[in-house]
């Protein structure tokens, strides 16, 4: 089994100083920075999502998303990210879920939210406990809610079932329009970006609605593809 010094081990090993300057000044957190190119971090992702069991990677995950290297919580995010977990997936939500509270930057957040859409997309129910995260006191949190029901945007063939939850997902964006925060003036913008590749009609009518009152940033992003610059 794979450890998490092996982990750090390996990421040091991969990393390049002039990438990792350029990231860090790039990202301003507090983390270290390696300068792993994003290629090779999927690739080792992969190996490993291949070699370690359910458990096993769940465990590695923790570790390195609670360590300081930035490249480290990007390959944890990435171990839970797949598609079909099986024979349950529910310890891999819970992980994410209670990363999601603690959520402090865009690229970490944006990592770990792709894992967890593919659980919400794995069982919609779970949208009752994202439902929660809109009245966070923490903007990433709040912000995850938009990021990671972004497949429903992207629907080509929505049913009913799905047309209920962009519904109820453009009830959250609504309640945040008036949060003048940019993140969450900037996922306003691209959820609704995503969704007018399939409607843009009711992407209009949000923004001739609630939206009227969102920054003018995210009333162009909204509408880039709409009425394109």
């Amino acid at each position: 089994m794979s450890t998490f010094q092996d982990m750090i081990a390996t990421l040091s090993a991969m990393g390049d100083s002039t990438k990792a300057a350029e990231m860090a000044a790039y990202h301003k957190t507090a983390r270290t920075f390696l300068g792993v190119p994003a290629a090779a971090l999927d690739e080792l992702a992969r190996g490993l999502r291949a070699d370690l069991d359910l458990a096993e990677r769940c465990a590695l995950a923790q570790e390195l998303w609670q360590g300081e290297v930035h490249e480290g919580g990007i390959l944890a995010a990435k171990l839970l990210t797949q598609a079909r977990i099986r024979p349950d997936d529910a310890p891999v939500w819970d992980i994410i879920s209670q990363w999601a509270q603690g959520f402090d930057s865009w690229a970490l957040a944006d990592a770990a939210s792709i894992a967890g859409a593919k659980r919400l997309q794995a069982v919609p129910a779970r949208l009752d406990a994202v439902d929660g995260w809109t009245q966070s006191a923490n903007m990433w949190t709040r912000r995850a809610a938009l990021v990671m029901t972004l497949p429903w945007a992207r629907l080509p063939h929505p049913k009913a079932d799905d047309l209920a939850v962009r519904e109820r997902v453009l009830g959250w964006a609504e309640g945040y329009v008036p949060d003048r925060d940019r993140f969450i003036q900037k996922a306003i913008g691209w959820w609704l970006r995503e969704l007018s590749r399939r409607d843009p009609d009711r992407v209009v009518q949000f923004l001739e609605g609630p939206g009227a009152a969102l920054t003018k940033g995210a009333k162009t992003e909204a509408m880039r593809l709409i009425m394109p610059q």
